[in-house]
């Protein structure tokens, strides 16, 4: 296995107990300043999207936050992981478990999970949810939605691709063809064009729903990359997990320019042998929404109904590992100071 099953200290109740959360894929990190018998109390379980800690890209960016919260706030803290192809049944099972052994909050990693914490959630009026990437208007209101404005991150990446590309071509590639992988794309295409109008963008989704496997899956990503490589792009944006690896080093093995997603790629250990052809990333912040969501509901009053992190509260940035984006950091500051200033509104579905 990728991952290793580590038990927690941690005194569990109920009849599906620990062995249930195991056979789920989950494992604890129980912070050891939090014991069974003390230890600050705060019990947060984690349901992640497909990839898990580790895809160097969404899921650790929300593992950083969980990190956080135990460092911080003394937290003990259950992860549990899901599995690609499983049912919505399986997701539902994984919240329940982590309600039955006194998780609460538990927050959920995708909008993968919205059916399954708004079914769970109306079961357990007294357990607060929250969702990543999520909002609807039909879930109870113990469960709270941390979003993000993907479409302005995405419109600055736009713009660093378009300003670098030489063959006037560039690359977009989408996980999975949802609403929430379509801000990217029109976010992406509309900064692009906000600096050469006559571009080309070419937009490869891997999957469409209900299969998710394209955000787990590196050989899908780097056959997108290079079939987008073979007609002349230069600049490749990838929002698609960790399938976005396989993209990576497509990009980086033709010498070109890739962007990476949700995290500084090119500081991700697995990815820093190709950081010289990382040109940024487009950064979200899940880390902040964790940590930030965690902390409220420790300090007893928990963020609640939809909150969103946007471009000028920092919740989406771009990297600048490496150096790459500094000559053009005039152009990328100007966008960003029409985009919050209200001045410029960045679409948040591809026009046709």
């Amino acid at each position: 296995m990728r991952r290793s099953l580590k038990l927690a200290a941690v005194v569990l109740s109920g009849s599906l107990g620990m062995a249930s959360l195991a056979a789920c894929g989950a494992k604890s990190t129980d912070n050891t300043s939090a014991s069974a018998s003390g230890g600050s109390g705060l019990k947060i379980g984690m349901a992640y999207d497909i990839g898990g800690r580790g895809d160097q890209s969404f899921n650790d960016s929300a593992a950083r936050g969980l990190d956080q919260a135990k460092a911080e706030l003394g937290a003990t803290v259950f992860e549990a992981e899901a599995k690609t192809g499983e049912a919505e049944t399986d997701k539902e099972q994984r919240l329940k478990d982590l309600v039955t052994n006194g998780y609460n909050p538990i927050i959920a990693v995708g909008f993968v999970y919205q059916g399954a914490v708004e079914k769970v959630a109306k079961d357990n009026p007294n357990v607060k949810f929250a969702i990543i990437d999520s909002a609807s208007p039909t879930q109870p209101s113990n469960v709270t939605s941390l979003t993000f404005t993907e479409e302005q991150g995405s419109y600055l990446a736009g713009v660093a691709a378009a300003s670098k590309s030489k063959s006037g071509t560039i690359g977009f590639i989408g996980g999975v063809q949802s609403e929430l992988i379509k801000k990217f794309e029109a976010g992406y295409v509309a900064g692009a064009k906000s600096i050469n109008p006559n571009i080309n963008v070419l937009t490869t989704y891997l999957t469409t729903p209900p299969d998710f496997s394209g955000f787990n899956d590196p050989g899908k990503g780097k056959q997108a990359a290079q079939g987008q490589l073979d007609k002349g792009a230069d600049v490749i944006y990838a929002a698609a997990g960790s399938s976005g690896n396989g993209s990576i080093e497509a990009v980086a093995t033709a010498g070109k320019w890739a962007i990476g997603v949700d995290s500084d790629q090119a500081s991700q250990p697995a990815l820093s042998k190709y950081k010289n052809n990382i040109l940024t990333s487009m950064v979200k912040n899940v880390n902040v929404a964790v940590f930030d969501y965690s902390k409220s509901f420790k300090d007893g009053n928990p963020i609640t109904g939809v909150k969103v992190f946007d471009l000028k509260g920092n919740g989406v940035s771009l990297a600048t590992t490496g150096g790459h984006i500094d000559d053009i950091k005039a152009k990328l500051q100007s966008a960003t100071d029409a985009i919050t200033s209200g001045a410029t509104k960045v679409p948040t579905a591809p026009q046709s």
